[in-house]
């Protein structure tokens, strides 16, 4: 378990991080990016569970969990095999997001058009949160086309996108508050 004594350490006052590992590297690292952007999803994901429903903020609070542990994952090299460490995102977790994915689906309507971020605010914060998800997801593929990376950590992130679009749907009254695409409506 993780105890920290001293919150600032003066290790990264020239510029560079340690990773996992105990490598050095510098904080604009393509690795520090994405493992960055998914704590950046995560505190997005926060302030959405203050508005979000009893049951939305239980899967919210998996999601985060699992945010911790994806961010271990990407801050150690390695492409996930067990010689790399214990901590890394699984298959589990990933089939978790597509079993609840699959379980809003069945109680949302079909959609008619795009979907714009807005509604209810959890809702909005959701479609912020997915947004932030994608770009760690983005740069997670990037650093996977350079580097040794988990495969489920990608995956992790793919479905994740998809699930916060299905709970802010689920948040906008299951639909009922989503706000539609309205394609050359101010022409």
């Amino acid at each position: 378990m993780v105890k920290l004594t001293k919150i600032y350490t003066r290790g990264g006052d020239r510029g560079k991080t340690s990773l996992g590992n105990g490598d050095r590297v510098a904080k604009h690292s393509l690795r520090v990016a994405a493992y960055g952007t998914v704590d950046e999803a995560n505190a997005v994901i926060g302030l959405a569970r203050v508005h979000a429903t009893p049951e939305a903020d239980g899967m919210l609070a998996r999601i985060q969990n699992d945010l911790f542990d994806l961010g271990a994952d990407l801050c150690r090299p390695g492409d996930g095999s067990e010689e790399d460490g214990p901590l890394r995102i699984s298959a589990a977790q990933v089939k978790r997001l597509e079993t609840e994915i699959d379980a809003m689906n069945d109680e949302l309507e079909p959609l008619s058009s795009f979907v714009l971020p807005g509604g209810r605010a959890a809702a909005a914060e959701l479609h912020l949160a997915r947004t932030v998800v994608r770009r760690a997801e983005r740069l997670a593929t990037e650093l996977a086309g350079t580097e040794p990376l988990n495969k489920e950590a990608v995956k992790y992130l793919n479905r994740l996108s998809d699930h916060l679009f299905q709970l802010a749907r689920m948040l906008n009254g299951s639909g009922e508050h989503d706000v539609l695409w309205k394609p050359g409506a101010n022409r």
